[in-house]
């Protein structure tokens, strides 16, 4: 395997360049998975028949906590790469372990939001509003749920192989795919949650 030292360790071979293309090919797959989601959403957006609405329903404060949450995750894994970038294995992990902690924060709000809705009666079966508002916001979730035990095996296998073009290339595929679920949220945030209290 030719490495080449005048790139970035998670491009430095020709293989690492070619799994991070085939990485943004499956992002593109992803984008239309949420598309799909969000049409259908905005589609059912109005048909809450006697569920409950959005504006009856969505409260701003843990909404903001979610998106708190996941966009410092996302400057950390910034961090957790830059730090990769510089050599440095251990401020590296510390990073990642500090986005994971932040995403399972994301989760608990989102499960304690979850079972607020339930309990408020917008269930799956409770409308069409309801139904795609929880399969949206449940695909988000269940992708963040993944993502977090993703990133906990990336940090056993940096700590157990060390900084190598290897780690360091699945550990770039890693936090652009944690990008890839902040830029999601914002969206989910911006039409979904505020467009819905207005």
């Amino acid at each position: 395997m030719k490495i080449d030292h005048s790139l970035p360790l998670e491009y430095s071979t020709e293989e690492n360049r070619l799994k991070i293309f085939g990485f943004w090919i499956f992002l593109g797959a992803e984008i239309m998975l949420f598309a799909t989601l969000f049409t259908s959403y905005f589609v059912y957006e109005n048909r809450s028949g006697n569920g409950p609405t959005g504006a009856e329903i969505f409260e701003l404060s843990p909404v903001l906590m979610e998106t708190i949450l996941l966009l410092a995750s996302s400057f950390t894994i910034g961090l957790g790469i830059h730090a990769m970038r510089l050599g440095k294995q251990k401020a590296m992990m510390s990073f990642f372990a500090v986005t994971l902690v932040l995403g399972l924060g994301f989760l608990g709000f989102e499960i304690f939001e979850f079972t607020t809705y339930i309990h408020e009666g917008a269930g799956l079966s409770t409308s069409g509003f309801t139904s795609m508002l929880l399969t949206t916001l449940g695909t988000h979730g269940l992708h963040v749920t993944l993502g977090f035990f993703w990133g906990l095996f990336i940090i056993l296998q940096v700590k157990k192989r060390g900084l190598t073009p290897e780690t360091a290339n699945k550990s770039f595929i890693f936090s652009l795919y944690w990008h890839f679920l902040d830029v999601v949220w914002i969206f989910i945030f911006s039409f979904i949650y505020l467009k819905g209290m207005m």
